[in-house]
């Protein structure tokens, strides 16, 4: 191959694999997806100058911003409402997103709020193709540790997060047994109406066994 030609595949070969090495470093696995998320979080909570009453609603805004890359609402949505999504029409199911996803964050919101310094332990990770479990460890200050284990899904350039299990209870097989007993009946009406109740209260929608934002 002579001098020219050799320089010209050379420089091809750079062009075509420059990208690729910057697309992987790009990247980031599932278990540092989590991990700079929750950090994310807790720099905002240790922000001195988004402490208190007065700036809340600052901290939440961008506790929602961190919290909307980590999570997958809309998916979340679909998984708990189960094999009834398919029966709800388009307008509907951007109104379930809606709601329900304002009743997941706020609820994420609160919790993280009461964190103290507990210690949380990336123990490891599960990957098949455009699934995997980030498994953690939460150790209180008591040294018990709760397993919070986050199911995340490939969407482009990242991974976002479509259930939790704490404890082994799974935050979307909680919502949807308790969706199902409203749905069977075919009574979208009286979901709606129940979760703009749970808005306007002010509560956590669910109850699960959360121990890992409490203790």
């Amino acid at each position: 191959m002579n001098p020219g030609r050799r320089l010209f595949v050379s420089a091809a070969a750079m062009l075509l694999t420059v990208p690729i090495a910057l697309a992987a470093w790009a990247a980031p696995t599932p278990t540092e997806q989590v991990r700079a998320s929750i950090q994310r979080v807790l720099r905002i909570l240790d922000d001195p100058e988004l402490r208190g009453e007065m700036r809340q609603a600052e901290r939440r805004a961008a506790i929602h911003k961190v919290a909307h890359e980590l999570f997958d609402f809309a998916e979340i949505t679909k998984r708990s409402i189960g094999h009834h999504w398919q029966q709800r029409t388009a307008v509907e199911r951007e109104e379930l997103v809606s709601l329900f996803g304002d009743l997941l964050e706020r609820t994420y919101v609160s919790r993280i709020e009461v964190y103290s310094g507990e210690k949380i332990a990336y123990v490891g990770e599960s990957v098949e193709t455009d699934q995997a479990v980030v498994r953690t460890r939460i150790v209180t200050k008591q040294g018990t540790e709760i397993p919070v284990d986050y199911r995340m899904v490939a969407r482009g350039q990242k991974w976002q997060a479509y259930d939790v299990t704490i404890e082994g209870v799974s935050l979307v097989a909680n919502y949807r047994s308790q969706f199902n007993k409203i749905l069977q009946t075919g009574n979208y009406p009286e979901l709606i109406k129940r979760l703009r109740i749970k808005l306007e209260e002010r509560t956590d929608p669910i109850d699960v066994k959360a121990r890992a934002a409490s203790n």
